[in-house]
Formats: structure tokens, C-alpha cells, sequence
């Protein structure tokens, strides 16, 4: 039962980081998109650019923030080249990797350019 209330939790997040994407004038063009090297949870239109999404949820935003590795963040870099290669411009695509975090109470905090920062 933990584990379904965990996907819930989860895509109730990604839900809630979705419509604060869309308030800031942004297109969600992608709900978990799937690759051959993994999923990105949400993948957004800013103008041209791409913005790659991944949400963590957790008790507190230093929880969530924890839980993004160095590995997922290669994984994710794969599964954005495969999505890019669909695009028009291709791999020059403009492009931000964003972590958005989701604390208990459901406050959100986006990090932009976060695989910089991490």
C-alpha cells in the first residue's frame, strides 16, 4: 500500500509543479516522457527553448533536494539527448534542467539550472 501511496503522492506533486509552470507562462508540452535511457517527469516549452523537469517530493526541500544523484542526473542528460533529437534545432536546442521540489505541506520551491547548482 506504501508504494501506490507514493506514486499518488508523487504524481499529485508533479501535478501541482506543472500548474505553477503553466502560472509562470510556461507550456507543459510533456508528462513523464519516456526514453530508451529513462523518464523525465515534466518537460516544458519556454519560447524555443526546452525546459527538462525532474520533481522531487519529501518532508522538507533539503529532503527532496537529497534524493537527486549524480546518476539520475546522467539519466536524465541521456533521456533529454533522445528527446532533443525530435526537436527541430536538435541537440542546439536552448535547453535548462530544473529540480522542483515539493516539501510535506505541498510548497513548492524551483531550482532553476539546478544540475549546476548540485
Amino acid at each position: 500500500m506504501n508504494g501506490q501511496m507514493n506514486y499518488h503522492a508523487g504524481f499529485a506533486a508533479e501535478e501541482a509543479v506543472a500548474r505553477s509552470y503553466v502560472r509562470r507562462g510556461m507550456q507543459i508540452d510533456k508528462t513523464r516522457w519516456r526514453g530508451a535511457a529513462g523518464e523525465i517527469d515534466l518537460v516544458a516549452r519556454n519560447g524555443d527553448g526546452v525546459v527538462f523537469i525532474e520533481v522531487k517530493k519529501s518532508k522538507s526541500f533539503s529532503a527532496a533536494a537529497e534524493r537527486v544523484s549524480r546518476r539520475q542526473m546522467q539519466r536524465i542528460y541521456q533521456t533529454a539527448s533522445e528527446f532533443l533529437a525530435g526537436e527541430p534545432n536538435g541537440q542546439n536546442t536552448d535547453v535548462r534542467f530544473d529540480v522542483a521540489l515539493v516539501n510535506g505541506v505541498g510548497e513548492i520551491r524551483i531550482l532553476e539550472n539546478a544540475f549546476g547548482q548540485m
